[in-house]
């Protein structure tokens, strides 16, 4: 998906650029860059950081940069930030974004004269077509009013300019931007985790479509806030960082919520013992600890995670390698495992095959019961507007091909939705058969809504129930 981080200072902020940039990093696995303003002008650095961390990448960069003003980004597509000189003057950029009528943007362009550099792997960065954009405005303000407005998807950004710092907020709120502030300094970043250890406090999140301008003295709001907020609600049950929160919210509070909602629908039903509870490492560990603590069971680590060398499993390209990760970086523990009735929390079943085959290795130790509660409900429908996942159809998720297994002809797809359905139940017991597991329950959509905090209407919920504003 993602991240960006921006700062101000009356000093030099090299350093707190580049760890802010640094605990972004998470979000992407492909391209990191940040650049600085000075006396001199621009100095900008991108590098790939598919084979290396962002700080091994950046190291050497940083003792020979400097300014009191920059912008960072961890990108899991294009290279950025860009530099632009224009009519509105110099300025730096970078975005996450996803422009689903990215063609129509680039007809319009060419019919305009307009050219564009192609990235090395083919195809124009969409970060050039967001400042293109911006570019048709008299003004920077009324250009990044205008890039907002024209993105269908997504769009938040930051500008690096001779005036000061910019950031816009999409529209609708879909990504995260919050303000924070130190003695001196501004900052401005997607997560919040990349604060506390630069010594920054957080100020307030920005509203959706917000636009503000930072220097070191402080900010000021150039365009407010809508009223219509479509926060992603799988920041906070799978991508966001467990030390960061959004809207107010913290991300591990919500997954200990989770898998507290869980282990009540369990007891209710009084239809599942075990022996420990654990969580498919790292984003089902707060959801985990939150079942065992309400189930009043060992909270155990069956499997542990070997992240030194090896990248996040849903980043590559390739089904094989995305299986050849997640089977790598899992190494078990067999003495949690042999002869137990396991209970494993998960933020979600995507499609489900990496999971199949750490159940599969599970029995392999001996485990004698194996049963899995999902943080979230089924996924039944492909994101538009966030690059959260590489699954490009709905057919490839576990949900959908066990509907249809389960009826091939079925076009309605609403009795699935309802989890008090037998049509819903039925397809949560072919994914169940599929995965060889002992017991299968997903949490609710309600439970999961109520365990964030926020109202429903103001949460993206499409991937689970089509529901959102576009």
């Amino acid at each position: 998906m993602g991240g960006m981080f921006g700062v101000v200072s009356t000093g030099d902020c090299v350093t707190e650029l580049f760890y802010g940039t640094d605990y972004h990093s998470h979000l992407g696995t492909e391209y990191g860059g940040i650049i600085l303003r000075n006396r001199e002008g621009f100095d900008r650095e991108i590098h790939s950081i598919r084979s290396t961390q962002f700080r091994s990448a950046f190291e050497e960069d940083i003792g020979h940069m400097h300014g009191n003003s920059g912008i960072g980004v961890i990108s899991d597509y294009e290279p950025q930030p860009l530099f632009q000189e224009t009519h509105l003057g110099r300025y730096g950029i970078v975005t996450v974004s996803r422009i689903n009528n990215l063609e129509p943007l680039l007809r319009q362009a060419f019919n305009q004269r307009v050219h564009f550099s192609s990235m090395g792997h083919g195809g124009v960065n969409p970060t050039d077509v967001i400042s293109y954009l911006i570019n048709q405005g008299s003004t920077l303000v009324e250009g990044i009013q205008n890039a907002l407005a024209a993105v269908q998807g997504s769009c938040s950004l930051l500008l690096l300019t001779d005036s000061g710092l910019y950031a816009a907020r999409d529209r609708l709120g879909r990504t995260p931007l919050v303000i924070g502030r130190k003695e001196g300094a501004y900052a401005v970043a997607t997560e919040t985790c990349a604060f506390p250890n630069i010594d920054f406090e957080i100020v307030r999140d920005m509203g959706p479509g917000e636009v503000i301008r930072l220097t070191e003295e402080g900010y000021e709001q150039l365009v407010p806030p809508g009223q219509e907020l479509q926060i992603c609600a799988f920041h906070w049950i799978y991508y966001g960082f467990p030390a960061s929160s959004y809207e107010g919210i913290n991300v591990e509070v919500v997954r200990n919520r989770c898998g507290a909602a869980c282990a009540r629908r369990d007891m209710a039903a009084g239809d599942t013992q075990i022996d420990l509870v654990a969580g498919i490492p790292d984003s089902g560990t707060g959801h985990g600890i939150g079942y065992a603590e309400q189930a009043r069971i060992p909270y155990r680590r069956p499997f542990i995670k070997y992240n030194a060398t090896w990248a996040r499993s849903f980043m590559p390209e390739e089904q094989r390698l995305r299986d050849l990760v997640a089977e790598m970086k899992l190494i078990p523990v067999r003495e949690l495992i042999q002869g137990q009735r396991l209970l494993f929390c998960e933020d979600s079943i995507v499609r489900g095959t990496q999971l199949q085959d750490t159940i599969q290795m599970l029995y392999d130790c001996g485990a004698r019961e194996v049963h899995v509660r999902p943080a979230c409900p089924p996924l039944m429908y492909v994101c538009p507007f966030l690059n959260y996942s590489r699954t490009k159809t709905a057919m490839a998720l576990a949900a959908r091909k066990a509907i249809h297994e389960v009826a091939p002809e079925e076009a309605d797809l609403s009795p699935y939705l309802d989890s008090a359905s037998p049509r819903y139940q039925e397809m949560v017991d072919r994914v169940r058969q599929r995965m060889r597991l002992t017991s299968l329950r997903y949490q609710t959509l309600e439970d999961m809504v109520a365990a964030i905090g926020l109202p429903k209407e103001r949460l993206c919920t499409h991937c689970w129930d089509h529901s959102s504003h576009f």
